[in-house]
C-alpha cells in the first residue's frame, strides 16, 4: 500500500496508484480493508477529502496521483469496525453509552450533549441514553442541538414539565449562549445578523473572543431557534463553522481544516426562568469539550484568548 506523505499527523493519506481502483468507494474499502458498505458509510459522513476538496459521492471517480485523505481517527475507527454491516462512521455516530448530567432538580435534568448523537427520536438518541442510564422513561428532550454540536440541552422528567418548559421557551426568555470557531479573521467586536431563514424571523448575535491562524473564536447568542441557525448565519457572512461538513468548506487550503472532526459549535450556557418555580432560575454551563479545545490549539488558540472585547450590550 503505496501511503502518501504524512503532512499532518493526525491524518491518514492514500495516493491512487495506476492499478488501484478508481471509484472512490472501492478505493477506500481497499485501502482500509473494509467492506464496501463501511468505506460508504465513511464518505457519507463527509470526512473524505481528494486532493483537499471534501467529497461525499461514493462513486466518485479518482485519477491515478490523487490523494484521499480523512481523518486517523475516522480510518482507525473504519478498521476497528472492519467489514461490519454498520460501518465506522456509524460507530463513531453512536457515541458513547454515558452522558454527563450536568444539572437537575426533581422535574428538569440538563446534560452536557456528546457529539454525533441526535437529541431525540432515535434509538440511539442522547434521550434514549438517558431514559435508560437515569432510570427515567418518560424524560423528554424540551428542545435540540444538531447531531455533532455539544454542550447544554434541557430535558423535563415528566410531560406536565414539558410542557411547562415549551411555554418558557415560546417567551423567548431563554438565555443560550454558544461558542464556535468560524473560519477566517473575524473582523467585527461584535455583529447582529437578522436575515430571515426559511421564511421566518431569525437573530444571530456574535462576539469575537480571540483570533487566531486564520480562524477566530466567536461566542453567540441566539434570540430565535431556527434549523440550524448558527452554521447559516455565519456562512451567509463568509465565517463558516470548522468542521461544517454541509455549509462550512468545501475546499481545504490548510491541512489542518481537513483533520477538525466535526463542526466547531458547542452551547455552552443555558439560562432561563424554572418553568415550575418562576422565582427560581436554571443555569448551567457546559466547559468546552476535548475536540473543541484541540482544535483551538491547532489553530494558534488554545489557552490564550484576547482578553479586550466589547460586550454586547443589553
Amino acid at each position: 500500500m503505496r501511503q502518501a506523505p504524512r503532512h499532518a499527523s493526525n491524518l491518514a493519506s492514500f495516493a491512487v496508484g495506476r492499478n488501484d481502483p478508481k471509484i472512490l468507494q472501492d478505493f477506500l474499502a481497499q485501502k482500509l480493508s473494509v467492506s464496501r458498505r463501511t468505506a460508504k458509510a465513511v464518505i457519507d459522513g463527509r470526512n473524505v477529502w481528494v486532493d483537499r476538496k471534501c467529497v461525499w459521492i461514493a462513486r466518485y471517480s479518482l485519477e491515478t496521483g490523487d490523494v484521499v485523505e480523512m481523518p486517523r481517527t475516522v480510518a482507525n475507527a473504519a478498521v476497528a469496525q472492519g467489514g461490519t454491516r454498520a460501518g465506522a462512521a456509524r460507530e463513531v455516530e453512536r457515541g458513547p453509552r454515558h452522558v454527563r448530567v450536568l444539572w437537575q432538580d426533581d422535574a428538569y435534568l440538563v446534560c452536557d450533549k456528546p457529539a454525533g448523537l441526535v437529541s431525540c427520536d432515535d434509538p440511539r438518541s442522547v434521550e434514549s441514553v438517558l431514559r435508560t442510564q437515569e432510570s427515567l422513561p418518560n424524560l423528554e428532550a424540551v428542545h435540540r442541538l444538531d447531531r455533532d454540536t455539544t454542550g447544554c440541552l434541557l430535558f423535563a422528567k415528566n410531560h406536565a414539565a414539558f410542557l411547562a418548559a415549551v411555554e418558557v421557551f415560546k417567551t423567548h426568555s431563554v438565555l443560550k449562549t454558544y461558542h464556535a470557531i468560524a473560519a477566517g479573521d473575524f473582523r467585527y467586536d461584535y455583529l447582529k445578523i437578522d436575515t430571515p431563514l426559511d421564511g421566518e424571523t431569525a437573530v444571530t448575535k456574535i462576539a469575537r473572543e480571540a483570533t487566531g491562524d486564520d480562524s477566530s473564536l466567536l461566542r453567540v447568542r441566539i434570540d430565535t431557534g431556527r434549523t440550524n441557525q448558527i452554521r447559516r448565519h455565519l456562512a451567509s457572512v463568509r465565517h463558516p463553522i470548522l468542521g461544517d461538513r454541509t455549509f462550512g468548506l468545501k475546499n481545504a487550503r490548510d491541512a489542518r481544516l481537513m483533520t477538525v472532526p466535526r463542526q466547531m459549535l458547542h452551547a455552552s450556557t443555558l439560562e432561563l426562568p424554572n418553568p415550575l418555580s418562576k422565582k427560581d432560575r436554571i443555569k448551567v454551563h457546559s466547559p468546552l469539550p476535548a475536540d473543541f479545545r484541540a482544535a483551538l490549539k491547532a489553530f494558534g488558540m488554545g489557552k490564550k484568548r484576547n482578553s479586550s472585547r466589547k460586550e454586547e450590550k443589553k
